[in-house]
Parts: structure tokens; sequence; C-alpha cells
């Protein structure tokens, strides 16, 4: 006869092949990117110039952070609040209507009671500018809307031809559009830029967490007389806070590593003042001559920018956390608190 041992069911556990399908990235990531990131830390902590060997401890971050008597050390104080400053313009300047068109074609493809023809090819299409490269399309513009004497970009020779923007005779130049030398306007440019790239991975983010919603609650409000716009108040936005907090976070550490399209967004490879992002000042620091060596301040810039991304990503997290079930969690706590104190008082026994 078989034993109670025996007779009991086997489970399965299948963790084991997550494990898996996830060591190939933590392989490549000791391999290629562990050492650089400890390597950063430790250059922050050296000298500049041709002392770069030299220990100088907190020095740099005091520097970049609070300035100093010295012009060069005053520039590069500068330089950074501003380059945050344009970091933290360019990201949130794209990712609000980033965000906005992928919630408004999230609900628009996932509901049931419209019938729209072709959804698939159109996510599809939505989809693709995600899987071209930032450099391609940063050229890619560059070509639309960049000046010179044997290319004068698409859109000057647009303008030119239908009379809006003139040709100096002299240069044989097409006076510039403002699209690429005005601040804000080439600021909108890296902004578009940007919504156009991410807004079909935020959308199809945004439609996983929607169809993850059990249908019963859409079909109790719309036999309880409920409108789309209150549906999408009061069922859907509440239950998308994970997703949203999700799609937030890993914006903004994206966009605060800004590189590939201001920095490409020049035929000449000088970053405009208010176009420079941090990356991009970390880039031309870790890459400045030798004798003007500055990969110290790089360090310390990198680091700064890895913590002030954490920050703000604790920040946004404790912002969209969920309260109900954090006051759930509490409840829950007390009670069993309480019922083990009530246990104690009768000797351990529970009634």
């Amino acid at each position: 006869m078989a034993s109670g041992a025996q007779r009991r069911i086997k489970s399965i556990s299948y963790a084991k092949y997550g494990y898996i399908f996830i060591l190939p990235f933590f392989l490549v990531y000791f391999f290629f990117q562990l050492w650089p990131l400890i390597n950063t830390f430790i250059v922050s902590f050296h000298g500049n110039g041709k002392t770069v060997e030299d220990w100088v401890g907190l020095q740099n971050y005091k520097d970049v952070l609070f300035g100093g008597e010295g012009r060069r050390v005053r520039v590069i104080h500068e330089s950074f609040f501003r380059c945050l400053k344009n970091t933290v313009i360019l990201w949130v300047g794209n990712f609000i209507p980033q965000l906005a068109l992928s919630l408004s074609l999230a609900v628009w493809f996932t509901e049931a009671q419209l019938k729209i023809p072709g959804k698939g090819f159109f996510k599809v299409v939505m989809y693709l500018p995600n899987i071209i490269t930032a450099a391609s399309v940063a050229v890619l513009f560059l070509q639309l809307m960049g000046q010179s004497e044997t290319n004068p970009g698409a859109i000057n020779f647009l303008l030119y031809k239908m009379g809006i923007v003139k040709r100096d005779s002299a240069s044989l130049l097409y006076h510039t559009v403002p699209f690429i030398e005005g601040v804000w306007q080439s600021r909108i440019v890296i902004m578009f830029i940007q919504t156009w790239m991410w807004f079909g991975n935020t959308m199809i983010m945004l439609m996983s967490g929607i169809q993850g919603i059990n249908p019963s609650l859409f079909e109790a409000a719309s036999i309880d007389g409920a409108s789309s716009g209150q549906v999408f108040r009061k069922i859907t936005l509440p239950l998308l806070t994970p997703i949203m907090a999700y799609t937030l976070i890993t914006s903004m550490i994206g966009g605060l590593q800004m590189f590939d399209i201001p920095f490409l967004y020049t035929k000449t490879g000088n970053v405009k003042d208010h176009l420079k992002t941090v990356a991009v000042m970390i880039f031309q620091y870790f890459h400045a001559q030798a004798n003007e060596n500055k990969m110290g301040y790089a360090g310390a810039v990198s680091v700064l920018l890895f913590f002030i991304t954490l920050a703000l990503g604790l920040i946004a997290f404790y912002m969209t956390r969920d309260k109900d079930e954090i006051a759930k969690k509490k409840q829950r706590k007390k009670i069993a608190k309480q019922a083990k104190l009530e246990s104690k008082q009768f000797g351990g026994i529970s009634l």
C-alpha cells in the first residue's frame, strides 16, 4: 500500500527556466559592463590633466557641484547644471506627449466596441520607429533640415521652392529655417524625434496593461451605464498604475542618458549649448585632448547622474505606489499582530 508521501502529488517548479533565460544578460553584464561601472567610480576620485593618476578624493564632486575660484572650475560647474537643465527639458518635453499619445492609442486599440480594421497593421507600423537606431534617425532628420552648399536639406529646399526661404546669392546657402538653429525650435525637433521613436513601445506596454484588466469590470461598468470617460478615469487609469510607474521610470532612465539624437543633430559635431545633455558632456570630457584631460570630472559627472537617476526613480516609485494595497497590507499586519497578542494571553493556545 502506498504511503502518504508516495501518494502526494509532486509539484513542478519552472523557476529554473526563468533563471536560464535571464542568465545571458548577466553574463554579458559582468563581462562588459560591471568593470567599466566600477572603474568610473574609481576614476571620479582621481585628478585631471597631467595629474590624472593622483588621488583627489571628493574634489571633483565639489568642483562640479559648487564650482571654485579658477575659471576652468567655474566653466565645468556652470556647464554641468546647464546640461542637466537641457536633459530634463528634453526628457519631459518628449515624455508628456509620448505618454498622452500612447495612452490614447492603447485605449483606442483595446476598445472592444470599436471594430477598427487593420489593427495589427497599425500596431506594427507605429512600433517600427522603435527598432531603428537613434543614430540613423538623427542622420535622417539632419538630412531633412540641415543645410550646406551641396545639400540644402529637403525642408529648406521645399520652402525655397514655395518662396518662404530665400537663397544667399553670394554663399549659395539657403537662409536657415528656424527648425535647426533656434533654441526652442531645435529642442522641439529633438522632443518630436524622441516621441516618434518611443511612443510605439510605450503604446504596446500600455496595451498589455489594459488587456490584463479583468474584462468583467468593463462589463459591469457598461451594465451600470458608465460612459467611456468614466470607465477610463475610474477603472483603466487606476489599474494601470503599475505599468505607468514602470513606463515613467524606464523613460526617465533613458531620458537622463539621452545622447545620440542631440550629439548627431549637427553636421559639424559641435553640439549647441542648448542641446548639450549630461551624457554628451561626459562623452566630451572622456575624449578631451591629453593636455586638457578631464577624465576625473567625467567620472564624477557620471556618478552624479547615477545618483540623480536613482533619487528621481525612488520619488517616481513612491508617487505611483498603490496606496490601497499598502493600506491593506498594514491592516493585515495589524490583524496578525493582534491575533498573536491574543494567542499569548491564553498561553499560546489559539481560540
